[in-house]
């Protein structure tokens, strides 16, 4: 059986078949250029450089494309890379395809459908709840099979309804210990505050931001895909309770040096953006743990201010007597 990235250990030499997620084309010191790549199985991605690429190069090892690579992992700056020695496009007698790399959300997409759909019943302002019911229908497919982000959680097809399930059992069992919270707001603001990703990112394949999602950004896009749903819908904009939503949308990240336009004013909107960095912390969290030998520090974590963490032992060994 083949091995995957980060089953090789680190400098061993490896032979492997990837996807490549990404290809940018960069100019080196000498004014040459290279291939950056981001290499990715099932067991996760790594990047790699192709040095003094040549045009025909550039034109074959696109993204979305499945390669071998022959090279060696190694650590540079405490962050996994490729050092590669060759690469090669696959053939046509190699039964290779991109879905076949892919990482899924480790939970079937018609039970995330359930638990979404049985939440809404949940949601008792009916300005709300039409709101979000509509939302959801418009940009179903998409939620349902898009990554969260382009690389750093939950960056695989599939993984930004994952990211939004995940998020709303947090919040349901904080609704559940804080009898103040208003749950249609808060189960709402959930559901849709990441849903602007649909417009934001290109897709699951060689996931890349949009036009309108570098130049606008996923919270504003969601702003305007609830006003476009009360116009649709011949809800009043003015209703309190979807300048509450807007507003929960709005400031999920927290700060606004973080993407925010606004920063929390309402207790929904506080739990939110709590919720969402806890999730996509763990998320990061874990993904690194996965492929760090215990006794370790992991790899740095670009979206956690570039900290590593520490892999414990499994089994802790018996104090001597």
């Amino acid at each position: 059986m083949t091995k995957k990235i980060y089953e090789f250990e680190i400098d061993e030499a490896l032979e492997l078949f990837a996807l490549i997620k990404s290809a940018d084309v960069r100019k080196a010191k000498n004014n040459k250029p290279f291939i950056a790549f981001t290499f990715q199985d099932k067991s996760g991605q790594i990047d790699g450089k192709f040095w003094d690429a040549k045009d025909e190069d550039i034109a074959r090892f696109q993204a979305g494309t499945v390669v071998q690579v022959t090279g060696k992992r190694e650590m540079y700056q405490n962050n996994p890379q490729l050092r590669i020695t060759k690469l090669r496009p696959i053939t046509d007698s190699e039964p290779y395809t991109p879905e076949m790399f892919m990482e899924r959300a480790p939970m079937r997409t018609e039970d995330m459908v359930e638990e979404i759909n049985q939440t809404l019943f949940e949601i008792t302002s009916a300005p709300v709840n039409r709101i979000v019911r509509h939302i959801l229908n418009k940009y179903h497919k998409a939620f349902f099979e898009f990554p969260a982000a382009k690389r750093h959680h939950h960056a695989f097809p599939g993984g930004l309804s994952f990211h939004t399930v995940s998020i709303l059992r947090l919040a349901k069992a904080v609704a559940k210990n804080y009898p103040t919270v208003n749950h249609s707001l808060l189960f709402g603001g959930v559901i849709l505050h990441d849903i602007g990703k649909t417009i934001e990112l290109s897709g699951s394949m060689s996931t890349e931001y949009t036009l309108k999602g570098n130049l606008i950004g996923h919270i504003v896009l969601m702003d305007e895909e609830i006003t476009k749903a009360c116009e649709a819908l011949k809800i009043n904009e003015d209703n309190e309770d979807v300048i509450l939503l807007k507003h929960v949308v709005l400031a999920h990240h927290g700060k606004l040096e973080y993407g925010s336009p606004v920063v929390p004013h309402l207790l929904e909107a506080e739990i939110i953006h709590h919720l969402d960095m806890l999730d996509a912390s763990i998320n990061m969290i874990d993904t690194a743990l996965a492929r760090t030998t215990e006794g370790t520090f992991s790899e740095r974590i670009f979206g956690l201010e570039n900290r590593s963490f520490y892999k414990p032992h499994s089994h802790t060994k018996p104090e001597v007597e």
